[in-house]
């Protein structure tokens, strides 16, 4: 008789979670961004909203939480109730490095944080000034190194893919530097035309007004293969750097122990958007690549950066809570 009740009783659990996740969304999801309004990844999180609220015929809000390096916008998202109605578009920093970089974060990435699909990734690139006389890789590799202690490189912050990625060439081209950390892409840009620092490595877009300006210039990208968008510009790879390669990226993350139906809908109708050709032209507009694929290919490749750059930080000895 126990046995029958425990059976009618479980039975009666899985219906009632089937039913949750045919009916979500019954209500408005909220999207936490941790970084500012305005930001790259707020656009992201906005050009992908606007398409969702179509599909899932509910607001979608988006509310910006910026603050230590993502800690604070995905930690809320950590901590949400574990339903769906809560998601974050978090990024390298506050997923895969902070891990690392941190002694104590409020919430840890691969436990209290649902991987559920990766929205867009981009190359950096390394720029110098226009005066700069390297041209090419090899070339500002050798400048660099007969600058000795008194080259400096500018960087987007402290732990940001811009300054573990100058860290990586460092790394195989034994190159001496000094660290320069801005707060964003603008004042880092600004440090570089102005020469204060040398170099910075940091997402195209934000330097056009420089490159424009003819103040600064672009050496090298760091995608496996050469953008779409600059393909005369030669990969870190193709300069004699095998499988050298830095993306900065993002991706849709819920908190722990929402009903896999509902991150598994989520999944299909973020990857629906992302394969829209309006959507696909926004985002390249950008210097944006759609991403796209299930949630275990997600936390796969989550897993792997975590890895690769785990052991810069630690080689390097980051630490951003002395």
């Amino acid at each position: 008789m126990k046995k029958n009740k425990l059976a009618t009783l479980l039975l009666a659990s899985l219906l009632a979670l089937g039913a949750s996740a045919q009916e979500w969304p019954s209500r408005p999801v909220r999207v936490i961004v941790p970084a500012p309004a305005g930001s790259s990844l707020d656009v992201i999180a906005r050009t992908l909203a606007d398409r969702l609220r179509v599909i899932w015929k509910q607001p979608v809000v988006i509310e910006t939480k910026a603050g230590a390096g993502g800690l604070i916008g995905m930690d809320t998202v950590a901590k949400a109730p574990h339903d769906g109605y809560t998601l974050g578009i978090g990024f390298n920093g506050p997923i895969a490095f902070g891990p690392y970089m941190y002694r104590r974060m409020p919430y840890a990435p691969s436990r209290d944080l649902v991987p559920i699909v990766l929205t867009t990734s981009q190359p950096n690139v390394l720029a110098v000034q226009e005066s700069n006389p390297a041209n090419t890789l090899p070339e500002f590799v050798d400048w660099a190194r007969k600058q000795g202690s008194k080259f400096s490189y500018a960087s987007v912050g402290a732990g940001s893919s811009s300054h573990l990625t100058m860290e990586l060439l460092r790394s195989v081209t034994k190159m001496e530097a000094v660290h320069v950390p801005y707060s964003g892409s603008p004042p880092a840009g600004l440090s570089l035309a102005a020469g204060d620092t040398q170099a910075l490595f940091t997402v195209a877009p934000a330097l056009l007004p420089l490159i424009q300006g003819h103040r600064v210039k672009l050496i090298a990208v760091t995608s496996a293969t050469r953008s779409e968008l600059m393909k005369d510009l030669p990969t870190v790879a193709e300069a004699g750097y095998a499988g050298f390669e830095s993306l900065a990226w993002n991706g849709f993350f819920t908190a722990t122990g929402t009903p896999p139906e509902v991150v598994h809908r989520i999944n299909a109708d973020v990857n629906a958007v992302l394969r829209e050709p309006a959507v696909r032209e926004l985002l390249a507009n950008q210097g944006l690549v759609a991403g796209g694929g299930s949630p275990e290919e997600f936390k796969a490749f989550i897993d792997s950066e975590a890895r690769k750059w785990g052991a810069i930080i630690a080689k390097v000895g980051i630490r951003l809570d002395q």
